[in-house]
Formats: C-alpha cells, structure tokens, sequence
C-alpha cells in the first residue's frame, strides 16, 4: 500500500513540473544557433574572386589557401636547407667469396 501511494505522489510530482509554466519554457524547442542564413556585415566571395584581399575570402578559403601556404614555406624551407645532404654516392663493396 505504501509503494502505490510513493507511486501515486511521484507521479502527481512529475505532472505538476510539466503542467507549470516554469517548466513549459525547457519544453519548447530553441533554435539556437541555426540563424546561419542571417548575414552580417558584406558578403564573402571567393578566393579567386578578389585574391588581394584576405578579409573577403569565404572561412573555408582561407583556411586551404593558409594551410597551402605554409606547407609550401616549411617545405621549401626543408629542401632549401637540407639541399647539400643526403644523396652521397656510396660504393657498396661487396665481399668476394
């Protein structure tokens, strides 16, 4: 008798958090950060479009090209550096039996 009446009082709890207007407001379906269609400030275009300037260029542009962009310099940085080693030409003698 005493589990039914726990039961009962649990679930009068639970449909008085739902029923009340506090509670209703957590229900409802927030969009949050959906608004990306909403533009602020000017329009992005292309890399190729306006190549001089960088703060025109769409985020995603400006990643690859930046991330280009450095590849190159720690590469050619690493050739130009390391230009003078590696490629010794070594006689491999081979034991004679």
């Amino acid at each position: 008798m005493a589990t039914l009446a726990a039961a009962a009082v649990r679930q009068a709890r639970a449909l008085a958090r739902v029923s009340s207007p506090q509670s209703t407001a957590n229900l409802i379906h927030k969009r949050g950060l959906a608004g990306a269609a909403d533009h602020h400030g000017p329009p992005k275009v292309n890399c190729w479009q306006d190549p001089m300037s960088p703060s025109k260029w769409k985020e995603e542009h400006f990643v690859l090209v930046s991330l280009s962009g450095w590849g190159l310099l720690i590469f050619g940085g690493y050739k130009f550096f390391t230009r003078g080693k590696g490629n010794k030409d070594e006689k491999i003698v081979e034991a004679s039996q």
